[in-house]
């Protein structure tokens, strides 16, 4: 039998029933009605030296690889996506200029309208817009996408790789989040920056008229000139995942009205007793989280809708966590927006690039050989990680639940660290900087962060910094009939049950994470969600459908970390 035989494409989740899922407004920050959907079928085929093979019609927004997309096929040595889409404006156009939004494609993808060329955009996880006032017509118009993934070492991978297993994964390719048009004033509002304190919000725009008119959903109206405003909020409702209040508002540029929301929150690092805490709304906070990598047994890269999204979320919270830290992936904007509603703090990974090492990035650090190994970075490589960070930080600037992020894990990619941590904690002073996620420790980073599979947690304090635990478990359980690869499972250590599973996290929790509270711990990321592929180490199967562990002796341990954290820090 092949390997391949053995593996179970067919795993459904429950939210892949409604097909126009994804028709949905994909921006809720900058919001405005008219706009237009492109998700659906299109046309795809596969280019090789010029020539084309017809594929079938694809299911977009999910990619190729995926059963949701119904292509099922990857991208072959020398190939490249051809998509097609046949669309008709639902919006008036005239006066009016139309922009066309992607919310990513991996990698490089180059775009056409009625056979003019627009532009390209390099790099498989940020989205991109591009003006087709120009090229567009007033009904029949025909869009043309080019997409090539040749899985390029220089730009943002994760844990894609065309030969997947163990904690290797499917690779994916071509568009995968949604494609939209949106219809705006000749002088529109092109960008929104938001940021909080804990009595007032600061807003910032580019673009539009001079004169604004800001509207807040409790009855603040405040009209100002130039492109800054800030206002003062009479009783401040902070936002916490234990009460996530968002502020609804209103924001008027001539012709322009977009809707969008913001929190009163900060994120901050302090000290209490001597030891330096991560504190959130100026106060120090246990982060009980959990490693996320965002992948689905149906739509690989993307849920089947939304509402994957959101049961991922509200089920850890149910089960006690408030942080994911997500892993070596970007999400679609509507992800962050769901964490924003639901009060899920996230922990956001730049995703690596470069060649990864078993020696060099996994077995000599697991040993505690974790200095003076490095590998540089062509100029290349440098040029578009520093483009996907600017990226990342302008597209989740505006989100209150991110509240940190991880620039390098386990040393992939990693060059130029502490350079690059200076920088970003220019380009984002709100948010938490862990710099080297694992080892390889540099010399700037607002935490210590350290990751432990395959020995006791014996953690040594050290009140400098705020100290993160920021992977650890990986206890693996199958369930049959839920598990991807019949074969061969992936993890650190194997159960048989879900009952034997949520004993041995119970007592992980409390006889290794209580204790390392007492010596300055204030996160502790265990890996992981959800199975994946190979993985049989999430709290969830990999199609959704089971939750492994039970959710009374979950919530009886996150009370115990609340617990043993807060008489740390008052005694």
């Amino acid at each position: 039998m092949k390997e391949e035989k053995a593996f179970e494409f067919g795993l459904k989740t429950p939210f892949e029933e409604d097909a126009n899922a994804w028709n949905i407004h994909p921006r809720p920050q900058l919001k405005r009605d008219a706009w237009q959907s492109l998700c659906g079928l299109w046309r795809l085929s596969a280019e090789k030296k010029g020539m084309e093979t017809e594929i079938g019609e694809i299911h977009v927004p999910f990619p190729p690889e995926s059963r949701l997309s119904r292509i099922e096929r990857t991208l072959r040595k020398g190939e490249k996506w051809v998509y097609r889409k046949r669309f008709y404006p639902e919006h008036e156009t005239k006066g009016k200029r139309v922009l066309l939004h992607f919310g990513a494609a991996d990698q490089i993808a180059k775009v056409y309208l009625n056979g003019e060329y627009l532009g390209e955009h390099i790099g498989g996880y940020g989205s991109f817009t591009l003006d087709v006032t120009n090229a567009l017509k007033p009904k029949k118009n025909d869009l043309r996408v080019e997409v090539r993934d040749d899985l390029d070492k220089n730009l943002s991978y994760g844990k894609q790789r065309k030969k997947r297993g163990g904690m290797w994964y499917t690779p994916v390719s071509g568009i995968w989040q949604p494609v939209w048009l949106e219809y705006v004033p000749q002088n529109y509002i092109r960008s929104l920056k938001l940021t909080p304190s804990l009595k007032d919000i600061t807003i910032e725009t580019e673009g539009g008229n001079a004169e604004k008119t800001v509207t807040l959903s409790g009855g603040i109206t405040r009209t100002y000139m130039g492109d800054r405003v800030t206002l003062e909020i009479p009783e401040p409702h902070l936002w916490t995942p234990e009460d996530p209040y968002l502020y609804e508002f209103t924001l008027t540029d001539g012709t322009d009205t977009i809707a969008s929301y913001f929190a009163l929150r900060t994120v901050s690092v302090g000290n209490a007793n001597g030891q330096a805490y991560i504190f959130l709304n100026g106060k120090p906070r246990f982060l009980h989280g959990l490693l996320d990598q965002g992948y689905y047994s149906d739509g690989i890269y993307l849920a089947g809708s939304p509402e994957g999204f959101a049961w991922d979320i509200c089920t850890m919270k149910k089960l006690g966590f408030d942080l994911l830290r997500k892993h070596a992936k970007v999400e679609p904007d509507i992800y962050y927006a769901l964490c924003d509603k639901y009060g899920m703090l996230v922990w956001q990974d730049m995703v690596n690039s470069g060649p990864y090492s078993f020696l060099l990035d996994t077995a000599l650090p697991t040993v505690g050989i974790r200095r003076g190994l490095s590998r540089p970075a062509g100029k290349k490589r440098k040029e578009n990680f520093r483009l996907h960070l600017a990226e990342t930080i302008e597209a989740l600037y505006d989100h209150p639940c991110v509240c940190a992020y991880t620039i390098f894990n386990e040393g992939w990619g990693q060059h130029d660290a502490d350079r690059i941590c200076r920088d970003m904690r220019l380009a984002d002073p709100t948010r938490i900087w862990d710099t080297a996620s694992g080892w390889f420790v540099p010399k700037e980073s607002d935490v210590r962060s350290v990751h432990v599979y395959f020995r006791k947690i014996r953690w040594k304090k050290d009140a400098k910094l705020p100290q993160v635990l920021s992977e650890f478990g990986g206890y693996a359980c199958g369930i049959a009939g839920h598990v991807f690869n019949l074969k061969n499972a992936y993890g650190y250590r194997k159960f048989d049950t879900p009952e034997a599973l949520s004993d041995a996290l119970e007592k992980l929790y409390l006889e290794e994470i209580v204790p390392a509270i007492r010596n300055g711990l204030c996160t502790a990321v265990l890996t992981q969600v959800s199975d994946v592929e190979d993985e049989t180490n999430g709290l969830v199967t990999y199609d959704r459908q089971v939750i492994k562990v039970n959710e009374e002796q979950m919530q009886r341990t996150e009370k115990a970390l609340r617990e043993a954290f807060q008489k740390q820090i008052t005694e």
